[in-house]
């Protein structure tokens, strides 16, 4: 796709789709309900699967997610069980954790996104994407090798959120699918090392131009200075997966 047809499909994305959203639910390998949205076009087409940052919920990605719909996508908003609320929506599956007393760390939550995996397994054969923001960028890429399914990983902001020195780097070698990392201007040499592990083939990293950028899938919000520059890159990031 040349750059006026990304210019093009940016226009397009601006606009806000209506999407048929559905509340799901999924389970955890502890026994953890997990509540999510699920954005569905149709069958046939390929998932995205979603994931808020710490104190956040699925309404995260409430604007993200049917700009995805516009891009030939399906897209599911989960709600992890480390998280709170934002933009009005209630983290469910992290109030489920703390009334049944489930453990919730940001690790305990890599549980979640493999049940979201099994899940979106079962809906079509098509390659996955995962979708991460912050600590759940880092949980999406430590998930990336678990499934054949999972096709890219798209990761905003990752970090060791973890409590262990280099868990998450180490933990990416041998990774071979490609990534695309959004970081900010100050985390963007953090971000490079935290990634180093994966051959330069299949990693793009981008931070902004004309702003110091902004931590997380946040980003991608209408509202955040710079988000026309987070979209054009990763418009060009799935433009290339889908002519591999």
């Amino acid at each position: 796709m040349k750059i006026a047809g990304i210019l093009f499909m940016l226009v397009i994305i601006s606009v806000r789709a209506l999407p048929g959203q559905q509340r799901v639910t999924l389970e955890a390998s502890d026994g953890l309900i997990v509540v999510a949205d699920s954005y569905l076009v149709n069958d046939t087409l390929p998932w995205v699967l979603m994931y808020h940052q710490s104190g956040s919920s699925r309404g995260e990605f409430r604007e993200i997610a049917p700009r995805f719909n516009t891009l030939g996508y399906n897209a599911l908003a989960v709600d992890l069980r480390n998280g709170r609320e934002v933009n009005f929506i209630i983290n469910e599956t992290a109030r489920a954790a703390r009334d049944g007393n489930f453990r919730n760390s940001m690790q305990e939550a890599f549980s979640d996104v493999i049940a979201s995996i099994q899940w979106a397994e079962q809906q079509n054969e098509k390659p996955l994407i995962l979708l991460g923001s912050s600590y759940s960028a880092s949980l999406a890429l430590m998930a990336a090798g678990k499934s054949s399914h999972i096709k890219a990983v798209i990761a905003f902001s990752p970090g060791e959120f973890f409590g262990q020195r280099k868990f998450v780097q180490e933990s990416l070698k041998g990774l071979e699918k490609p990534v695309f990392i959004a970081a900010t201007e100050r985390e963007r040499s953090y971000a490079t090392t935290l990634v180093s592990e994966i051959a330069g083939i299949y990693k793009t990293i981008f931070s902004p131009a004309r702003c110091a950028g902004v931590h997380g899938a946040r980003a991608l919000w209408e509202t955040e200075e710079c988000n026309d520059e987070y979209w054009l890159a990763l418009l060009l990031f799935l433009n290339n997966l889908k002519s591999d």
